[in-house]
């Protein structure tokens, strides 16, 4: 049988291909970046996921790791066993319930403009929306419910900040002579 024109063609040189690049490419699928830090620490490359996993305590798969109750023909419940695995770094797991039971940070925060915002209609206008909505510093004309929203959100990202901010409010300022 005959060979194809191309096996029998001699490879030559890509002049156009990057091998560097190419070779980082590679080295990328084959290593994926593990984003949790506990678990890249502990993370040994000569051993398999699945390996990593188990001796972290973890699950590979969960469908194995939790048993389910196959119901039998005779009427009896059957459970499947789960491989039972020895825990060598249970430090992993302690590390990542103790970073999940930490309460979540609220980074949400507001613009310095839209702080200045809030504060000049309080201060102009305390309590009274409809004349917020009416007041001339109200570029984008927003109506008495968007300027209530913007300054509860202000109340919320910044309690702190709003709170010494109703104090220096309600301080009688001495009169300048």
């Amino acid at each position: 049988m005959a060979k194809t024109k191309q096996s029998a063609r001699r490879k030559k040189f890509d002049y156009n291909q990057d091998r560097k690049k190419l070779k980082k490419k590679f080295i990328k699928k084959s290593n994926p970046r593990i984003e949790n830090e506990q678990i890249r620490n502990a993370w040994d490359n000569r051993k398999s996921s699945a390996r990593n996993l188990q001796e972290m305590g973890l699950a590979f798969d969960p469908n194995r790791s939790l048993p389910i109750k196959k119901p039998s023909l005779l009427g009896r419940e059957r459970q499947t066993k789960a491989p039972v695995g020895i825990v060598t770094k249970p430090y992993v797991l302690n590390q990542l319930e103790d970073e999940a039971s930490r309460p979540e940070k609220d980074s949400k925060t507001l613009s310095s403009d839209l702080i200045e915002y809030a504060q000049y209609m309080i201060r102009e206008h305390s309590d009274n929306y409809k004349a917020m909505a009416r007041d001339e510093k109200n570029y984008y004309q927003d109506t008495p419910k968007q300027i209530k929203r913007k300054i509860n959100e202000y109340k919320r990202c910044h309690p702190e900040h709003y709170n010494a901010f109703i104090n220096s409010l309600a301080v009688p300022q001495p009169m300048a002579q």
